[in-house]
């Protein structure tokens, strides 16, 4: 090799060296930044300045107990209509029974329902064959995932897993555990109520996006459909001897803690509930990264943000626990927002029934206080 074609070959490395460190191609605005605004091509800081300036007219501002209900009594319905409302007549459940499981300390019966006229909602109910019958009840709604096979100790093969696993942690066995029924049900769009078209994509795929997408084109939201999932489960409780419709409470962790919280501030029958991974500020949680187009509620900031929301729960036992290192649902806004709730609950003289646990983890289902709080609250 000629000491020409080392030089050649040194031009070369050069020039590559140069096109690697050369600043990369961003967009129409390279090499002009200094004479525009920035934030003005932002729709992110757009819509956050927006938000700056949102109305919120009907957040809570009550000082006494009264004025209070007289806002949860203003809201209520409020919410009830952004989210779709629920139809005037309720169809027949159809219950029926598909199978029976026996374990070492519960058992598991595999059920479906019919919410609303062609619309089938599957569940399993755990009952723990310790303590006397009718027992308390926990509703049991996942998170995006699987669906529900996800918190009843199944696995992707559809075989009983020996250990929980995933960031859900079985956590309708562990409601067993700690002396509660649970019913845990599949929500709209996940596990067995997808399209086939989804389906041919894995087990872990929704269909929450042409699905709750339909919603909104309709006038109606996935959050109102699957409440009144849990509305007509609830209504299925009612009917089963062995379980005690008079205490029922309702979990469930991200997604499903977004199904908690509506729930539970739209039915009254909801007597304790608990948001895992959840709680939080629209601002900060929804309207900051991209979320599931199942989270959107149109038009609810213009009266009311997640912690009013949360705030019609009271003053029936909440327990609201997150993660320290929840990249979804940012623990700082987590933390304010359930300082928001506690206002109305110390309103309602009811500080000592709202509790929140903050733990070293991210977006996961913890459970170590919340569990003994819903045993305890019902």
């Amino acid at each position: 090799m000629t000491r020409r074609d080392l030089g050649k070959i040194a031009l070369f490395q050069a020039a590559v060296a140069k096109a690697q460190t050369a600043k990369k191609y961003t967009g129409a605005l390279d090499g002009v930044e200094s004479k525009v605004d920035a934030n003005n091509f932002d729709p992110v800081h757009f819509t956050n300045t927006l938000y700056d300036s949102a109305p919120l007219s009907m957040t809570f501002q009550a000082k006494t107990r009264r004025q209070a209900e007289q806002w949860q009594a203003r809201l209520r319905p409020k919410i009830a209509e952004l989210v779709g409302g629920f139809p005037e007549k309720r169809a027949n459940l159809a219950a029926q029974t598909l199978e029976f499981r026996d374990f070492p300390t519960y058992r598991r019966e595999k059920f479906v329902i019919q919410s609303r006229p062609g619309v089938s909602v599957l569940g399993y109910l755990l009952t723990p064959k310790s303590g006397k019958a009718p027992h308390p009840t926990i509703i049991c709604v996942p998170g995006h995932g699987r669906g529900v096979d996800d918190i009843v100790g199944i696995d992707d093969k559809g075989q009983d897993r020996p250990a929980p696993d995933g960031y859900q942690f079985d956590f309708a066995i562990q409601a067993t555990q700690h002396g509660m029924a649970a019913v845990a049900i599949e929500p709209m769009a996940f596990g067995c109520r997808r399209d086939d078209k989804t389906k041919t994509r894995g087990l872990g795929t929704s269909s929450c996006q042409p699905t709750a997408g339909a919603a909104l084109l309709l006038g109606q939201t996935m959050i109102g459909w699957r409440v009144y999932d849990v509305m007509r489960t609830i209504d299925w409780i009612e009917t089963r001897s062995e379980l005690d419709a008079k205490r029922v409470g309702c979990m469930g962790i991200s997604g499903g803690g977004t199904c908690t919280t509506f729930s539970a501030a739209l039915e009254p029958r909801i007597k304790a509930a608990m948001i895992s991974g959840y709680l939080n500020t629209f601002r900060d949680s929804v309207m900051s990264i991209s979320h599931c187009i199942d989270n959107y509620v149109p038009g609810i900031l213009n009266y009311a943000e997640m912690y009013d929301v949360a705030g019609l729960i009271a003053p029936r036992p909440l327990f609201v626990e997150s993660g320290e290192k929840d990249n979804i649902f940012p623990i700082a806004a987590s933390k304010a927002s359930f300082e928001r709730v506690k206002k109305v609950y110390a309103a309602f003289d009811a500080a000592s029934l709202t509790e929140q646990e903050t733990f070293d983890g991210p977006h996961s289902f913890w459970g170590k206080r919340g569990l003994p709080f819903l045993a305890k609250n019902l």
